[in-house]
């Protein structure tokens, strides 16, 4: 089973625009890693822009069990929310929220019109963003013997592991991070090695 590790967000804030027909639309993209950070970006927005026509927004949040939403609050349904968390899914974006702010030009837009309107506002702020890479890891600790240093050593160089910290007195400690996909391994290749204790 494939286990990814790896996940694509930006890095800070970032804005699009698009106009069609007299009606604005402003997009504001942020980082978010939960629930609370998505409804105090939100709130912000509305006191900042309280006198726009709709605050539409859609987030993804999470790898392995994703939570995402999307509302067009108050445009046509699937409208405006899924074109915005259908670009946050093109771009491959997680631990983002995406909000659209309208001001009615007078010209209503139509279905494809505003679908047309969204999608690009948002893609114009994800254009706009920088964008990153990051790898999920875990911290994983033990202690060992100072004999078998070689052999610790030599394992978190073939796997490529970040030292976070280390301790070599008596008995030796060792701090370090794994990329989720190989934890079973690297765990697996320290119970061979004598004297290692993982701890919990």
């Amino acid at each position: 089973m494939h286990i990814q590790d790896t996940y694509k967000t930006i890095t800070k804030p970032s804005e699009g625009f698009f106009k069609d027909r007299g009606s604005k639309f402003y997009a504001f993209a942020f980082p978010v890693n939960d629930e609370t950070e998505v409804n105090e970006h939100r709130a912000a927005l509305r006191k900042k822009y309280h006198d726009a026509r709709h605050h539409v927004y859609a987030f993804h949040l999470g790898i392995k069990q994703p939570i995402y939403r999307s509302s067009d609050d108050g445009e046509p349904a699937n409208s405006s929310g899924p074109p915005i968390l259908g670009q946050i899914r093109a771009f491959g974006l997680t631990n983002i929220l995406i909000v659209v702010i309208r001001y009615f030009g007078g010209t209503k837009l139509g279905i494809p019109g505003l679908i047309n309107a969204y999608k690009t506002a948002a893609a114009d702020a994800l254009n706009n963003a920088f964008i990153i890479e990051k790898t999920l890891s875990q911290k994983l600790s033990f202690t060992f013997d100072y004999p078998v240093m070689n052999d610790i050593m030599r394992m978190t160089k073939d796997e490529d592991i970040k030292i976070k910290k280390q301790e070599f007195l008596a008995s030796c400690f060792l701090e370090i991070d794994v990329k989720i996909s190989k934890l079973d391994v690297v765990k697996e290749k320290l119970k061979q090695i004598k004297s290692v204790q993982i701890k919990d």
